[in-house]
């Protein structure tokens, strides 16, 4: 079936092609009635426009739009200097926004980014692929990190958080801890929900019993959480939790209450921050900065290529660290 046109967008729209035209474009001059429907039509039709047609008729901003869940944090920080390196080394530079929790919030965000950037980089593991797909500004080259969406709709980047989920419960069996507490991260974050669905899935598997908690990412979420688990009285020798803020808030938590890591519990995190590796923390190292530059190198390579709908598997590794010791031979 050959591809759709914008000629084919605009008798579906019932409107000039002109009109369609500056509709992608991000122009100011079309109505909200008809910009809504060329974004039906397509979608409809799976219209991609093409790059090379659409770098004569908008001048290129040599700019690429980053729109996260959040600016502030570590890992944020490092996503970002990993994105910053490629694009400097290309001769682009990035524009940032954070994606709020809401989904008419995230629409306001990717739209302001319409007609200013050359292409999208978006981190939006809170939203639903539908939120997201109506989100998306049509024409514009996208990649997405961590975030739920069809396969084969846009390219992406996803984490291996089974495998790195794996990796934890199988160190701390063989460190002989029988009763683990996880702190999740928020529910309906696609990277919470996987982690713990995993932590169940695999203390199932090692005769682990598993406490599960639920944090927002913070560390004051993860020490709050601790803490009023001990207070309680709760028994169990291992903590995982689902990023490594929330781990040092934990640790926090267990040495305020005079418990000895990993002697009594055997903590481990998920990311590897740069503060984990100054705490001695056991985590999964995502690197991150790694991340970043990887998806901005393969948005700009999609440049004049057509869209790249390849979805790729980002692997993780586990780092043993002081907070669960070395398995003993």
């Amino acid at each position: 079936m050959p591809e759709a046109t914008i000629r084919d967008v605009a008798r579906r729209a019932k409107l000039s092609v002109a009109t369609v035209s500056r509709a992608l474009n991000g122009f100011d001059n079309v109505s909200e009635q008809a910009r809504e429907r060329v974004t039906q039509a397509v979608r409809e039709l799976g219209y991609v426009p093409h790059a090379g047609a659409r770098s004569l008729s908008l001048a290129r901003t040599n700019a690429i739009g980053v729109v996260l869940p959040d600016l502030h944090g570590e890992f944020f920080s490092e996503i970002v200097r990993g994105m910053d390196r490629e694009a400097s080394r290309r001769g682009y530079l990035l524009l940032l926004s954070n994606l709020h929790a809401r989904a008419e919030q995230a629409q306001l965000a990717l739209r302001a980014m319409h007609g200013r950037v050359d292409g999208l980089i978006v981190m939006a593991p809170h939203l639903k692929s539908e939120e997201l797909a109506a989100a998306l500004p049509p024409g514009v080259p996208s990649i997405l990190i961590n975030t739920r969406d069809k396969p084969g709709a846009h390219a992406a980047i996803h984490l291996d958080n089974v495998a790195g989920v794996r990796a934890v419960i199988d160190h701390l069996e063989k460190l002989g801890r029988k009763r683990l507490v996880h702190i999740a991260g928020p529910a309906g974050n696609v990277d919470a929900d996987e982690r713990a669905a995993a932590v169940r899935e695999a203390c199932a598997a090692a005769g682990i019993a598993c406490e599960i908690l639920h944090g927002n990412f913070e560390q004051q979420s993860g020490e709050r959480a601790i803490a009023a688990l001990l207070e309680r009285g709760h028994e169990f020798d291992a903590l995982f939790a689902g990023n490594d803020n929330m781990a040092i808030g934990a640790l926090q938590a267990l040495r305020a209450h005079g418990v000895s890591v990993p002697d009594q519990v055997a903590v481990a995190g998920f990311d590897d921050i740069p503060l984990a590796r100054h705490l001695g923390l056991t985590t999964v190292r995502v690197r991150i900065a790694e991340l970043g530059e990887r998806a901005l190198a393969r948005l700009l390579d999609s440049f004049g290529r057509g869209q790249d709908r390849g979805d790729e598997l980002h692997a993780p590794e586990l780092v043993v660290r002081a907070t669960t010791g070395e398995v003993k031979p």
